[in-house]
């Protein structure tokens, strides 16, 4: 079961968010403020932190600031009445993994944790496991039923992003920009051509598929 630490300085607000995630199944630690909160992950195994900004002592971009800068990569889940992106952006820039705001949408606030606790896994395990198929980051192989391939650096790396998000559109500008660089002279045309690879190796494999968005881009479908 996941440990989550809900850091609130509102009472009334950390009872609702407490009873949220308790009917969901996780296992709930509690917090006023983020000195509070530092001392809980002292004591506590804590999977992930759903983070108020405005606290006294000391507030959400302080926290998250203070776990980054002690290579601490504890999901963060900002919840907050600020809405300026201004605000959005330095949540982002301190460090935060998403930023919801209020009033909370309870069904969107478990969408939004059970997908970072799912990347947050294939971050530590470093594998991406869908039915009877493995990725495994270290050795680049994709196994199955006893088979194991190993792809080029860059097709696994493309096929990696696509399933640890599955169903999220990326632009070939993106899957360009964060697999080739920023730098790079090459085209976003070959992020085509990988994607037409990729679908070419793993034809007939009815765990996935990458699918193309016309106009945008492409996304991967887990099956």
């Amino acid at each position: 079961m996941f440990h989550i630490l809900v850091v609130e300085d509102d009472r009334h607000t950390r009872m609702l968010l407490q009873a949220i995630l308790e009917s969901a199944n996780y296992t709930v630690f509690t917090a006023n403020n983020g000195e509070d909160a530092l001392e809980v992950l002292e004591r506590e195994h804590i999977d992930l932190v759903v983070l108020d900004i405005m606290m006294p002592k000391m507030d959400g971009y302080e926290f998250t600031k203070t776990l980054r800068e002690n290579d601490n990569n504890l999901p963060i889940l900002m919840v907050s009445a600020k809405q300026l992106p201004e605000d959005k952006r330095k949540g982002f820039l301190v460090g935060t993994d998403d930023y919801i705001t209020k009033p909370i949408d309870e069904e969107e606030m478990l969408l939004r944790i059970k997908a970072l606790l799912r990347r947050a896994r294939i971050v530590n395990e470093q594998k991406i496991v869908i039915g009877d198929v493995t990725l495994d980051y270290n050795s680049m192989t994709v196994s199955r039923n006893g088979e194991t391939q190993e792809l080029p650096q860059k097709e696994f790396l493309l096929l990696y992003k696509l399933l640890s998000y599955p169903g999220q559109i990326f632009t070939r500008i993106q899957l360009m920009d964060e697999i080739w660089g920023v730098d790079s002279d090459t085209g976003w045309e070959t992020v085509t051509v990988h994607v037409g690879r990729l679908r070419k190796r793993f034809e007939g494999w009815k765990e996935f598929e990458i699918e193309s968005v016309r106009g945008l881009g492409y996304r991967a479908v887990r099956h």
